[in-house]
């Protein structure tokens, strides 16, 4: 079955959820839908208290480090981290809290997908402490992953094949549709629909997510086979379209 999954999303050290098609690393600043006055520290003593596992903090960009502690001290164990992680601090990460360390940029040479890094990393860690972040933009090949903050497209698409190749590397994937993510205006269902049809390792998606129905919807195309996170439609997050209480009686079911 289907189950959410919680987020974290950290930007400027603070709990954010932005729009994140406009991440930048230059220009203005990204379209925010929301920023925490509590710390990231309380909402992940929220999620262990209700019991919401698998959930990911994601560091978006520098100055998130400390935030980062604070919600894997407060849920040692419970929480994946995301967000500048690469062979020389995944280990440091695990031992910070982290159940598993999420990668995307750092698995590529530039913008071309690199099996020597997978293999130094699962070398430093297991596969079984590893969750491949494929993260991706809609292209004229259908899911290109995007890198950099979904900045820059990369040489890999996202297809069944794809997922093929790099399961034996990893534990789960994590996938944001980055083209929908933060808008609140539902989910990538064809998207969703390739990752259940596919279902050899455990996947969770993000993006659009705007209601109750919404979850329902990813059951259905994925045949309860991909895991989804609700983000700024959150009640918890200022959203208006879900409350939290509602998707944390959906994982009691």
């Amino acid at each position: 079955m289907t189950k959410f999954r919680p987020c974290i999303d950290l930007h400027q050290g603070k709990v954010k959820q932005i729009v994140g098609g406009t991440l930048r690393d230059d220009g203005p600043g990204p379209k925010e839908n929301f920023v925490a006055s509590a710390g990231a520290g309380e909402f992940a003593e929220m999620f262990r208290r209700d019991g919401l596992t698998g959930g990911h903090v994601i560091k978006l960009g520098p100055g998130n480090e400390d935030a980062a502690k604070e919600a894997l001290s407060a849920w040692s164990g419970g929480l994946q981290i995301g967000g500048g992680i690469h062979a020389g601090n995944a280990a440091e990460w695990l031992a910070a809290g982290a159940s598993r360390v999420i990668v995307t940029s750092w698995l590529f040479d530039g913008a071309r997908f690199s099996e020597d890094r997978v293999r130094e990393l699962v070398d430093t860690i297991g596969a079984d402490r590893l969750i491949i972040d494929l993260s991706c933009r809609r292209t004229a090949s259908g899911w290109t992953v995007a890198m950099d903050r979904w900045q820059t497209l990369t040489d890999l698409d996202v297809t069944p094949a794809t997922l093929d190749r790099l399961a034996p590397w990893c534990d789960e994937f994590l996938i944001h549709a980055a083209d929908v993510e933060g808008l609140c205006g539902g989910i990538d269902g064809e998207l969703v629909e390739m990752l259940g049809a596919w279902a050899g390792r455990p996947v969770t998606y993000a993006g659009g997510a705007a209601s109750l129905a919404d979850v329902e919807k990813v059951q259905s195309l994925s045949g309860g086979k991909v895991d989804v996170t609700v983000g700024s439609a959150l009640d918890i997050f200022g959203g208006k379209g879900v409350r939290y209480d509602e998707l944390v009686a959906w994982n009691r079911r």
